[in-house]
């Protein structure tokens, strides 16, 4: 049921680079990820079914059970800010810019979302627009995984998703896909140290961009894996957070017949590094696994996207 703020003006300092501590996993389920063929790119839709507030900021939640809103602002010179208050209680926190539309994912899975929209008024200064509570139900819990995004942002046009179409060969696995994908982005990717350490908070990754630059900072691999990996119909989650005190982007990745890997790509400063890409998925593959976890058990899951 909706609830409209009082028409009144009150100031938010919204500070983008700030983390809220937390986790946002989906549930374990038995559940299997949607499987298409051949493998196609998902593209998200706004209808106009059912929407949420009206000018200067709309959401359409006509596919809320794909896991994903769309959000529109018609505002020619004010930013918006759409915060997603999670099942586990973590804060989502996204900006518009002045006529854009984006992809917003319930990350956690089913479950109940509390949506606040606000308006920039001047600098991080922000008027409340209205919130809402939705009550998710997803037609299965992989789908916020398959779905492009504001931060893993693609489509069936992307050069991201035709060099992944271009290699992936017939009777490929889901680990042979990965392994293929690694190596291509490691081998075709320079990190960028310079950039890395002049991004400033806010910063969203082009994956084309990066393709044809070359160069990235750990979020740019991490956003290209997924995409490539997602248009592909394997589910990942984008996951940021800290290894220690260093901020890090790395890839969760579910491989049918054995379930999610965590950090099946991640990075350690230096060097990308790929769990056991060969593990048998016929069997638990617990110690082939955990020998490439090693010392990366201290990273700290903040935001999934």
């Amino acid at each position: 049921m909706s609830k409209f703020l009082p028409v009144r003006l009150f100031f938010v300092w919204l500070l983008f680079g700030i983390l809220l501590a937390g986790c946002g996993n989906s549930p374990s389920s038995d559940e299997e990820p949607p499987v298409y063929s051949p493998a196609r790119v998902l593209t998200p839709e706004a209808p106009g079914k059912k929407t949420l507030g009206s000018s200067p900021l709309i959401l359409d939640i006509s596919n809320q059970d794909q896991g994903y809103l769309t959000a529109e602002s018609d505002s020619d010179d004010s930013r918006m800010n759409i915060q997603l208050t999670a099942p586990s209680g973590v804060v989502y926190s996204y900006f518009l810019e002045p006529d854009e539309q984006t992809v917003l994912p319930f990350s956690e899975g089913s479950g109940e979302y509390l949506i606040t929209c606000y308006q920039q008024v001047d600098g991080n200064q922000y008027a409340a627009l209205y919130t809402e509570t939705l009550t998710i139900k997803l037609q299965n819990e992989f789908l916020p995984f398959l779905y492009p995004n504001q931060y893993v942002d693609f489509s069936s046009k992307s050069e991201a998703c035709k060099l992944a179409a271009s290699l992936v060969k017939e009777d490929m696995t889901d680990i042979d896909i990965l392994k293929t994908f690694y190596t291509y982005v490691t081998s075709h990717i320079s990190y960028d140290y310079d950039k890395a350490d002049s991004v400033e908070a806010g910063y969203l990754p082009d994956v084309d961009d990066t393709l044809s630059t070359g160069t990235g900072i750990c979020f740019d691999y991490a956003a290209l894996t997924t995409a490539m990996l997602r248009s592909q119909d394997i589910p990942c989650k984008l996951q940021i957070g800290y290894s220690g005190d260093v901020k890090h982007a790395w890839i969760d990745v579910y491989i049918r017949g054995r379930g999610w890997v965590t950090k099946a790509v991640s990075f350690d400063g230096d060097t990308w590094k790929l769990m056991d890409p060969t593990f048998d998925a016929n069997s638990d593959g617990d110690e082939a696994i955990q020998k490439y976890i090693g010392d990366e058990s201290n990273y700290t899951v903040q935001f999934t996207r």
